[in-house]
């Protein structure tokens, strides 16, 4: 029996795994949510025994149920190959009492290559399953991440088309380059005049355009997103957490069924999210320990019930986490809204409308596995330096908002569970903030030349992801205001 996909902003008819996978974003301007979240099925003793692959076929196989066990296995067998730099793919790293869950060994160093090494394939089977015959258009928002992992997924990829918009001031030096030197005759990379909340209004406003929908179909293209609404991309980031359980069994670390803590890193919620589907599908979980940056909108949610976009937006060093729209939030507040479609909708309108929204008790009660912190950037800073000082580990900026908050959260409440800490990027990424964190005097040098430094200091290789940028010619130089980015797809799409 299907496993079915309901939209979170009305009681349409559902649609499949696929369909969803195809939509993205549903009609009504909602996201798919699966009618139950599946049970897993094999015991927790068992786990530290399976690869990685192995793995994402037991979960993904409960959600995306009308993929044959071949069609599923092909896709994940050619996600996770020899892309990923180690045989492991998300190996945990024990420093200073947490295990980081490194999640940046794939090919863009960020941890959304677990998701969008797969999802260009699940894309393009669920096409054939449905017999789509128009191009797919993966229209896509970054905030410094998700933008080099769908171009690397998705470039030369027949039948699609990718295009991806980043605020042009608000990534990394190294993200940027990432991008703009993306090679593929598919690809297209625009850097917009404003942030990553503009960047993410701006595409879906494009999903909900029924007339520009009409109007590309006539030629012959339909819409998808390489985003985290994308259920596509969502479900695959349940696997890891699963994937480190079995992890920490298989090392003594944990007995099966003892509970851990997870801490995640997080802007647009999908990433914690995930670990909160794992949660729900058996994995024992104590606290989902929600780490913001400065941009602290989630964490003055967890701590208020009330939703508020209504402040100054700030650059910091952790630029993935730049977000005061965390769009995945919504797949939350649906659930518990007892899956009240109108409820959320109302919510939802209400955020487009006044820029905030409140939630019940109830609903504050029902989010009780959830924790919210923040760091400071001081905080941060120091805490890349004090764990490179005490372990010669080196993490990101966005690693160290997690860390921070996790030292926080132990040292107010006495919580002495197991924590894996969502390692999110590869230091190299952020090499900057992360040299400077360490060492002040760094800060003449040059971004690639504190690559190197990195590399010595760290006693680790060079990414190549990194290297091979060192000297890539820039392809794409298009840069437009927020409110052109329509007009701006259309000239691509002529």
């Amino acid at each position: 029996m299907n496993l079915m996909y309901q939209s979170t902003r009305s009681n349409s008819e559902p649609i499949t795994a696929s369909q969803a996978i195809l939509k993205g974003l549903a009609d009504d301007g909602g996201l798919y949510i699966p009618v139950t979240v599946p049970k897993f099925e094999v015991p927790l003793s068992r786990l530290g025994k399976m690869t990685y692959q192995e793995t994402a076929y037991e979960v993904m196989k409960l959600f995306f149920t009308d993929f044959t066990e071949e069609e599923l296995k092909n896709c994940i067998n050619r996600a996770y190959d020899e892309k990923f730099d180690t045989k492991e793919i998300a190996p945990l790293v024990k420093a200073d009492g947490a295990f980081y869950l490194e999640l940046f060994h794939g090919a863009t160093i960020a941890f959304k290559d677990m998701a969008l090494s797969i999802l260009p394939h699940l894309l393009t089977t669920a096409a054939k399953k449905n017999q789509v015959k128009d191009e797919i258009v993966i229209l896509t928002a970054t905030s410094g991440d998700t933008g080099k992992a769908a171009l690397a997924g998705f470039a030369d990829v027949e039948g699609t088309k990718i295009i991806v918009f980043y605020p042009k001031d608000g990534v990394s030096p190294i993200q940027e380059k990432q991008m703009v030197t993306q090679k593929g005759d598919n690809t297209f990379v625009i850097g917009i005049r404003g942030n990553f909340d503009d960047a993410q209004n701006g595409v879906k406003a494009m999903f909900n355009n029924k007339q520009l929908a009409a109007d590309l179909k006539a030629k012959g293209y339909q819409f998808s997103s390489a985003n985290s609404i994308n259920i596509g991309r969502l479900v695959p980031q349940i696997v890891y957490y699963i994937y480190a359980y079995g992890r920490l069994v298989e090392n003594g670390e944990v007995k099966a069924g003892e509970k851990i803590n997870v801490v995640v890193p997080t802007g647009n919620f999908g990433n914690i999210l995930a670990a909160y589907y794992a949660k729900t599908m058996g994995l024992p979980v104590n606290k989902l320990i929600c780490a913001s940056n400065e941009n602290k909108v989630l964490f003055d949610f967890f701590q208020t019930g009330i939703y508020n976009r209504n402040r100054d937006f700030i650059l910091t060093s952790s630029p993935s986490m730049d977000i005061l729209i965390s769009s995945n939030l919504e797949r939350l507040i649906y659930q518990v809204a007892d899956r009240d479609a109108d409820r959320n909708l109302a919510m939802m309108k209400s955020l487009s409308t006044k820029g905030e929204y409140a939630i019940t008790d109830e609903m504050k009660a029902n989010m009780a596995d959830f924790v919210g912190g923040y760091a400071s950037e001081k905080e941060t800073a120091e805490t890349i330096k004090k764990l490179y000082e005490l372990t010669g580990y080196v993490i990101d900026t966005h690693t160290a908002v997690a860390a921070s908050v996790y030292k926080n959260y132990t040292r107010q409440t006495a919580d002495d569970h197991k924590s894996i800490i969502a390692s999110t990027a590869s230091p190299y990424k952020f090499t900057r903030s992360v040299m400077n964190a360490i060492d002040g005097s760094y800060d003449s040098k040059t971004d690639f030349q504190l690559v190197d430094e990195l590399s010595k200091l760290s006693n680790t290789a060079v990414p190549q992801a990194i290297e091979e940028i060192r000297s890539a010619d820039v392809l794409h130089n298009t840069v437009c205001d927020k409110d052109k980015m329509q007009e701006t797809v259309e000239k691509i799409l002529r």
